[in-house]
């Protein structure tokens, strides 16, 4: 009688291990195919937003051509033209590039943290809180200025830690914050009304202005102190953007990394409400530009991430190119500010992304 033999084959640990190099190596060809296509949409976004700035300090009524621009900001330049650049041009570009940077990574911070593409500040009722309290302090407490800004402030802020409150059930969900937030829009909304109904046409004609969002009052100080709050609001975020990326993972992968995850969400959302309000108090509430950026950056990277670089510069570009839009485009007559050009852009934007996500199976 002849032994048979039966030994299993030896070669599959070599195929498992083969499986698992090539693996590794296509894990490490996406990621740098990833970030040179980050790095190439940010370069033009970047390129773009010079382009912007160049253009919108020659356009005027006091025209002036691309070398003038350019001695002036490298330190030359006579002195009408840098007096045209710096003191009549320079605030309102600052203004414009602060705040589409602000709300950039504000709806990035949002929407990240809440996983919701509707959640943003804009949306959600912080913009119209800080309206709400900026209205209200101008047409019935009579404030100007920088006490105007601390209102707006201090009125989004109010409302980010009322949905905070309202939002908790042993944990945050994004869809009963983002529910929470449009129904205090609409009451934030309803407070704006009430108050312009009870004021002088004059006061409420100077308040309706602002609440379309413009960036036509800027002058230095409103500036520095807007870019004093990104200076210290930025690093902040890029501090927790690594936190933030792990727990986009989930909960219990980022508790297994040794992260607290309510605790990242809170920090999160109160920066990203944090440059909201800054960028509402200096400019008003401009529509739709938190809302849009994020979304556009990440198609534009083709990424899932944060984006916030990326975020940032997309919100620069439609902030500054609708002012520069709403100043040198339409009709010199219009006169409108900012916020109606972006709104433009940003209501067919939201009808479309409601046609997709309906279309989309459930």
């Amino acid at each position: 009688m002849t032994a048979v033999d039966t030994a299993p084959p030896t070669a599959a640990p070599d195929d498992a291990a083969a499986r698992l190099a090539a693996a590794r190596s296509g894990l490490r060809v996406d990621r740098r195919r990833r970030r040179v296509r980050t790095s190439v949409v940010t370069s033009v976004l970047a390129v773009v937003a010079v382009a912007l700035v160049v253009t919108a300090l020659m356009l005027g009524d006091f025209p002036l051509a691309f070398r003038q621009v350019v001695d002036v900001l490298t330190g030359g330049g006579d002195d009408i033209a840098r007096l045209v650049v710096v003191e009549f041009r320079g605030p309102r570009l600052v203004l414009a590039v602060l705040v589409g940077v602000a709300l950039g990574v504000s709806g990035a911070l949002f929407q990240s943290v809440l996983a919701n593409p509707l959640a943003s500040p804009d949306i959600i009722g912080v913009s119209q809180g800080a309206s709400a309290a900026a209205v209200a302090a101008l047409l019935l407490g009579g404030l100007t200025g920088l006490a105007l800004s601390a209102s707006a402030l201090a009125g989004g802020l109010a409302v980010g830690l009322f949905l905070y409150a309202v939002a908790w059930r042993g944990g945050l969900a994004g869809h009963r914050f983002v529910l929470s937030g449009i129904g205090v829009a609409y009451a934030c909304a309803s407070v704006i009304g009430y108050v312009l109904t009870r004021s002088d046409v004059q006061e409420a004609q100077a308040a309706l202005l602002w609440m379309t969002g413009s960036v036509a009052q800027a002058d230095w100080p409103l500036v520095r102190l807007l870019g004093s709050t990104l200076a210290v609001l930025l690093p902040l975020v890029a501090l927790v953007a690594r936190p933030l990326q792990v727990l986009l993972l989930g909960d219990q992968q980022a508790r297994a990394l040794g992260l607290r995850p309510e605790l990242v969400r809170a920090v999160v959302l109160g920066l990203g409400i944090a440059l909201a309000c800054a960028a509402t108090a200096a400019a008003g509430p401009v529509a739709f530009v938190a809302f849009t950026a994020a979304p556009v950056a990440r198609r534009l990277v083709g990424d899932g991430g944060l984006a916030l670089v990326p975020s940032a510069l997309v919100g620069l570009v439609l902030v500054l190119g609708a002012d520069v839009v709403a100043q040198h485009v339409l009709p010199a007559d219009m006169g409108v500010p900012v916020g109606v050009v972006t709104g433009a852009i940003g209501g067919p934007y939201l009808i479309w992304l409601m046609a997709t996500l309906r279309a989309r199976p459930a």
